[in-house]
């Protein structure tokens, strides 16, 4: 009699943590397929008339990867237990494919953010492969990048231990924390706090002057053109606050919640934080450093400019080439740039 009653005891311990798991993967299902949902958002919402770049290849790609993790978790959670080419899949390969992606994730921002700045550092030195071959070096450099990544994580003999442990010895399912997202967020927060401080008056009066009017079919903002200024052509002290005002304009609550997680020292699982809404930021922060510093090799009709989806850097030059514009354009006041 005892010993059936240790049984029964050993048996109910074992099926609340397999609820347990099956709660949790239902909730990673709708966790990957609210990050789809946020991907095909910020994919429509995106300018239609940017060029083809690198960053914008990757973002692509992290939304198949994306769909392709969706379909696969999905299906093992609604078979629960099948044999596939002869490996038995159980519901706790969701979590074993789910941490692989979250390992890959984690180490992407570096190379990306590497690979994106020396992308634009061509595109401003004007040695542009022809488009055609363009299109075809970014398409092979992602999937370079992508069967790299995989490759180092299923390689690593440390992640595949902790992968097996985690899973065979755990009924939780841990997921990778990058830290290399945690100190891009630092850098680019550090730097545009720094750059708002050296000229947050010169910003402030802008905001104060600044109007919404249309040109060559755009809407833009127009940034009045002071004739007593003592900045001449496109200086950098001249163009910085204009580059703030833009950026933080678009990014400003995107901005707010990266200072929020790093005050907190939130953690989010890689498989999340490596998101488009966090590639475009980024890529935006990009376009902006490269146009500060390249400003004395840009004009207004320059094509080398590079096409922010989401910013239009155009208008920061616009003052500084058409000093008439208000003449030439009629502004217009409810407009978001």
């Amino acid at each position: 009699m005892t010993a059936l009653s240790s049984e029964n005891c050993s048996s109910q311990y074992q099926l609340h943590p397999t609820n347990q798991l099956l709660d949790s993967n239902c909730l990673l299902v709708l966790i990957i397929l609210g990050k789809i949902l946020l991907n095909v958002l910020t994919l429509g919402m995106r300018r239609k008339n940017t060029y083809q770049n690198f960053m914008e290849y990757f973002c692509i790609s992290l939304a198949f990867i994306d769909l392709l993790l969706l379909v696969n978790i999905s299906i093992i959670f609604y078979f629960k237990d099948f044999v596939l080419l002869g490996i038995r899949v159980t519901k706790y390969h969701i979590c074993l494919f789910t941490q692989i992606v979250s390992f890959t994730y984690g180490f992407l921002h570096y190379p990306v953010f590497l690979i994106a700045c020396i992308d634009y550092y061509l595109n401003f030195s004007k040695t542009n492969l022809p488009f055609k071959c363009q299109k075809l070096f970014y398409f092979f450099m992602v999937v370079l990048i992508w069967i790299s990544a995989f490759a180092y994580v299923l390689g690593d003999a440390a992640i595949y231990q902790k992968l097996k442990t985690q899973n065979v010895y755990s009924y939780h399912c841990p997921f990778y924390i990058s830290i290399q997202s945690y100190w891009l967020s630092f850098s680019m927060v550090m730097i545009l706090l720094m750059a708002f401080i050296a000229s947050w008056s010169e910003v402030i009066t802008l905001v104060q002057a600044i109007r919404i009017t249309s040109y060559m079919n755009e809407t833009v903002l127009y940034f009045p053109f002071s004739s007593h200024s003592g900045y001449t052509g496109t200086s950098k002290k001249a163009l910085l606050p204009k580059f703030i005002v833009c950026f933080l304009g678009t990014w400003l609550p995107f901005v707010l919640l990266q200072i929020t997680i790093l005050l907190f020292k939130v953690e989010i699982p890689a498989y999340i934080e490596m998101n488009i809404p966090w590639l475009y930021f980024v890529n935006s922060f990009l376009i902006a450093t490269a146009c500060w510093l390249n400003c004395h090799k840009l004009h207004l009709r320059d094509t080398a400019l590079p096409v922010d989806p989401f910013v239009n850097w155009k208008c920061c030059f616009i003052p500084l080439a058409i000093h008439n514009l208000e003449q030439m354009e009629k502004p217009i006041s409810i407009i978001i740039c």
